[in-house]
């Protein structure tokens, strides 16, 4: 008699097989689950998820693009694979926005990401929850905020003079907070929750804050809170503004040392290995300064990395540890991606194949983990499932 051909989880203890599968980048994880039931179950479970977003050292980072003839996609281009010797890793993904294909395509933006999901806005007043790797959607209206706007006529972000998009744990919530002024000039701060649904109104928390936030309106997600940077701030004492998610309250963090103000523009914050990063461009020298707080509110653990090129947008930190940029270089002669090598001092270039797009400002890093309305839907139909069978016994 013949025997039976032993499978991988007879052979590897499941201990191994979780940590194995932790190591595996994100989007292989997606294909790996038909590899068995146990792998299924193991990689769809939200606490493996969890885990392999805090902890897998093969986190898959993007930013994305939009072309502005071909309104149905969006392009992701893999920022570590545009580096790569690997001529099977391809650096860019074709991806569909989670909008009906029998409706007609219209303008949509990319606001932010969080956690593996992005937000979108799309015309009239509708803002998207998504997480292009699993397929999850949820879209919410604002035509409430937008009926008493003052911006009537203006597009979203430029209607909102602060918006953020974050994560809330102790709630286990997703949340968007937005900054604006209705048609007597008044300033609103409101706070949507994507789990129950609503929005809350929170104006006695917020009064109008210092600085100009036109351009640089989008927030930063770190560390439970949203962080905002003024456009060309007089100075960076007390210049970036946070808001917390749990407590819902505002306060102030200063940046590094003061530089000279005449000599630098376009400031802007980043996320560089899981620290804030702020950077700017020097123009006496034609380098770009990249400030990182390496303990988060430690003021005196600012430290100055100095890159030869003008920066436009910083991306990430590699997993080697270098440094991912889009500029140009010393003679402002060729756009294009860059990567900086901190230990070395050396910088290499990339062509930039996207000049014609639309680059937007968000970073997105994969992710599998579920959206917190998922989790009950699931848990849910367990449950009836089990109701069912019990109900089914009793009978026979």
């Amino acid at each position: 008699m013949e025997k039976k051909q032993k499978s991988i989880d007879d052979i590897l203890p499941l201990d191994l097989i979780h940590r194995i599968l932790l190591r595996v980048p994100a989007k292989h994880l997606a294909r790996l689950r038909c590899v068995s039931k146990l792998w299924y179950s193991l990689i769809s479970d939200p606490q493996f998820a969890e885990l392999h977003f805090h902890n897998s050292p093969a986190a898959t980072n993007a930013t994305i693009f939009i072309d502005h003839i071909n309104r149905t996609v969006a392009y992701f281009v893999y920022l570590e694979a545009l580096f790569s010797d690997d001529i099977d890793t391809s650096p860019v993904k074709v991806v569909p926005p989670p909008f009906k294909k029998k409706k007609p395509p219209t303008d949509f933006e990319f606001l932010g990401s969080c956690r593996g999901f992005v937000l979108l806005h799309r015309d009239p007043h509708f803002l998207v929850v998504w997480n292009p790797l699993t397929g999850y959607s949820k879209r919410i209206s604002y035509s409430r905020i937008a009926s008493r706007c003052v911006y009537k006529d203006i597009s979203l972000p430029c209607k909102f003079y602060l918006y953020g998009f974050g994560y809330d744990a102790s709630q286990d919530d997703y949340v968007v907070v937005v900054a604006w002024q209705d048609k007597d000039y008044h300033y609103h701060l409101d706070y949507l929750s994507l789990r129950t649904n609503s929005w809350i109104n929170l104006d006695a928390a917020f009064s109008k804050p210092s600085g100009v936030f036109d351009i640089n309106s989008c927030g930063l997600f770190l560390n439970g809170a949203i962080h905002w940077l003024p456009h060309s701030p007089k100075t960076f004492r007390d210049a970036i503004l946070i808001f917390d998610l749990k407590e819902r309250t505002f306060s102030r963090i200063s940046g590094p040392e003061q530089p000279v103000m005449s000599a630098f523009s376009y400031s802007n914050l980043a996320l560089l290995g899981g620290c804030l990063a702020l950077y700017y461009r020097n123009d006496f020298s034609h380098n770009t300064h990249i400030w990182v707080m390496k303990e988060y509110k430690v003021h005196s653990s600012w430290t100055l990395h100095e890159i030869p090129c003008k920066v436009y947008q910083l991306f990430c930190l590699s997993s080697d540890g270098d440094i991912i940029v889009r500029g140009y270089d010393e003679v402002e002669v060729e756009v294009g991606y860059f990567i900086y090598n901190v230990r070395r001092d050396l910088l290499t270039h990339f062509e930039d194949l996207f000049y014609s797009f639309r680059i937007t400002d968000t970073v997105y890093t994969e992710s599998l983990l579920p959206f917190p309305s998922d989790i009950k839907d699931k848990d849910k139909k367990k449950k009836m499932k089990k109701k069912r069978k019990e109900n089914s016994v009793m009978q026979w």
